[in-house]
């Protein structure tokens, strides 16, 4: 995909959610692509490679969330996978402090190449697996926890909450929108309530999708 044609992809697919970029974003976002591309063609990181796809699926569907996100001082990513929503997040709003956890090696790996590549301060990788034990695991607690199909919403909800700083908020991407009904009670299961929920599209597929912020009663 050549530069023109991304700019004018990422401009109107982030126009379509809603959502508004700085300068910067796009340059960065291309190279984070070009990375992501790059190691892929070695390391399995991610079934999407067609550059379209990935700009869709992979970094518009992450910045889709930034109404949820912006205005938060640290962020969470668990399940980050190769470092989505995470290090997109982390590109629109430079003062972010980000971590991003994952079981698999090589992704950890990867967005850690790929955060002092892009010259990205405050990001951190980290090789763990969250079971509910922050402290045991070593994944510091931050003021939003953000995870992007990582796990089904009541799995989720039960994990989720140690991992919040007080007074901080969980964020569940989700494909297919739930409910307000069904979100209301996936949280009273948990001792926790729905602060917001907003279904979108993704712009150029369509593909369902929500994000639900929830918080401790």
């Amino acid at each position: 995909m050549d530069n023109t044609r991304f700019v004018d992809l990422l401009a109107t697919g982030s126009r379509a959610l809603g959502v508004s970029l700085g300068a910067d974003v796009g340059p960065l976002l291309q190279r984070l692509m070009a990375e992501l591309l790059k190691w892929n063609a070695k390391v399995n990181l991610t079934a999407i490679t067609a550059p379209e796809e990935v700009l869709e699926k992979h970094f518009l569907d992450s910045l889709a969330v930034l109404p949820e996100v912006t205005g938060a001082a640290s962020l969470l990513d668990l399940g980050a996978g190769a470092g989505f929503p995470g290090l997109p997040l982390k590109i629109a709003l430079p003062a972010l402090g980000v971590t991003l956890v994952d079981t698999v090696g090589k992704k950890v790996a990867f967005i850690k190449a790929a955060s002092a590549s892009l010259g990205l301060q405050g990001v951190r990788g980290l090789h763990a697996r969250a079971e509910g034990t922050p402290e045991v695991e070593g994944i510091p607690r931050a003021e939003l926890l953000i995870a992007r199909a990582f796990m089904d919403l009541p799995d989720w909800l039960a994990l989720a909450p140690a991992y919040v700083e007080p007074g901080g908020r969980v964020v569940a991407m989700l494909g297919k929108a739930q409910t307000d009904a069904e979100l209301e009670a996936r949280a009273a299961e948990r001792q926790l309530r729905v602060v917001s929920a907003r279904a979108y599209r993704l712009p150029f597929s369509g593909a369902e999708r929500q994000v639900a912020v929830f918080a401790k009663q």
